[in-house]
Order: C-alpha cells, then structure tokens, then sequence
C-alpha cells in the first residue's frame, strides 16, 4: 500500500488543514444546528485522524484509495454518533471507529471465509459490547456480552476468535530504534525449545560412555521400538542377557545425566 503518496482519492494529504480547538467547537456548534457547509467542513478537518488510521494497516496490500475511503465512512459514522456529553475529545471517539470500519471492510473482504452465521453473531456482540460501554462506562465481560444475546459464553468467544484477523509472523510489534521485536519472537515453539536441544546433547553423550554393544541394545529398544526378544535374536543372545545389558546401560546413562 503506497501510503507515501500525497493524493489519495483525490485529496493532496500535504494540504489537509489542522483545525485549532476553537475552530472545532465553532464548526461542531454550526454542523449540530443542521449547517451542511459547516459539516462538510468539520470532516475535511478531521480526514488527518483517517490517514494516521490507515497508516496501521500498511502492512496488508490494500489499496490506500480504499482504506482512506473506508475511514472516511467511519469517520461520517462518529460524527453523527458522537456525545458531547460524555466529555471525552472527538478524535478519543473517533479513532476506534474508524478503526472498527476498516476492520469490517478487511473481515468481510478477507480471503479466509467465516460463514455467515459466525460473522453475524460476532457483528452482534461487537454492537452490544458498543452499548454496554457506553451505558456502564466500562468494557463489558464476555459473560455479560454473552447474556444481552442469550448465547453460550463459549460461542460468543469462538465467534469473535473466529473474523479476527490474521497478522504475519513477521509483523513488528515493537521498535526502539534498532533492532526491532516482531510476533514470532513473542511465540513459543513448545517442540524445539533450547532445553530440548541441551537434553539431546547430553543424552548423545552419555550414549558415548556405553559399550558398543549396550548403545546398540539401546538403539534397537527405546530408538527402532522393538522388543527385548526381538533384539536377543538379532544380536544373538538371550534375552536375560539383553534385560541385564539394557539395565546397566541405563543406570550407567542415568548416572552420568
């Protein structure tokens, strides 16, 4: 996504204006008593909040034209949704939804399809999760989102786990100026961890200190998985002979571990 580009659907970004304080409430009072100019007015001072919005999501491949026309209508959707007198900041109210916007635009144009059912049930907690914000002044639980829908808690957790969207791998998520730290960084891999590959060492080493012959019973028992009998008769001995061996060889490898 060129996001480094000055025009974006039609608008030179390097000219966007930035509205003063008093310049906003001036405008906000005249677009509240029906003004369209004033309205038309107040959006274009605001589109500066849809292009550092649209900046977050520079890393997916879609088109800047589309992400900032997406915003625009998250944009259009707080200011006729914004309240006063909650006496927060209109840009505090206005990022979030804008954000929203776009994150529905990419779920619903994402390539891993969630069927409908799914999607509506998530739409329908994410709306309800809006209102029990606003009317508690917190974030609601899932137990709470779960109950205003009369649906298991469960479901509503698989529901929105399910139109999350997919992040890569190598996606930064901190910068301090050098090196920076991305996702896989912060992902265990529970299989090849440094403790399993110091174990292996050691375990390599103490198959060094047996007798060819208690490694080779070794090998065959607990490595190829066969049984005490069918290592007796490739090796040609009793298999009370390879019990005794196996036995010393493991207590010498326990010692030395």
């Amino acid at each position: 996504m060129a996001l480094n580009k000055v025009e974006i659907c039609g608008v030179n970004t390097s000219k966007l204006p930035i509205l003063k304080p008093e310049e906003k409430q001036e405008l906000w009072d005249k677009l509240q008593k029906g003004d369209p100019q004033a309205r038309s007015q107040y959006i274009y001072g605001n589109l500066r909040l849809v292009l550092s919005v649209i900046q977050r999501f520079s890393n997916r491949g879609e088109s800047a034209d589309d992400l900032f026309q997406v915003g625009c209508i998250g944009l259009i959707k707080a200011i006729n949704n914004f309240d006063t007198s909650h006496n927060v900041k209109f840009s505090t109210y206005a990022v979030p939804m804008i954000i929203g916007e776009i994150r529905r635009y990419l779920r619903d144009y994402n390539s891993i399809r969630v069927s409908r059912s799914i999607r509506d049930t998530a739409y329908k907690a994410l709306q309800v999760k809006e209102r029990l914000t606003s009317e508690k002044s917190r974030e609601p639980t899932l137990e709470e989102i779960a109950k205003e829908l009369d649906l298991k808690k469960e479901d509503v957790i698989f529901a929105l786990d399910a139109i999350q969207d997919p992040i890569s791998l190598f996606e930064p998520v901190y910068h301090d100026g050098s090196d920076a730290l991305f996702v896989m960084d912060q992902v265990s891999d529970e299989k090849n961890t440094d403790l399993s590959w110091i174990e292996n060492i050691v375990l390599s080493e103490a198959m060094n200190k047996l007798t060819d012959r208690e490694k080779h019973i070794i090998e065959l028992r607990f490595f190829d998985g066969k049984t005490q009998m069918e290592v007796a008769e490739e090796i040609g001995i009793i298999q009370a002979q390879v019990s005794r061996l196996e036995k010393n060889a493991l207590k010498n490898m326990k010692k030395y571990m």
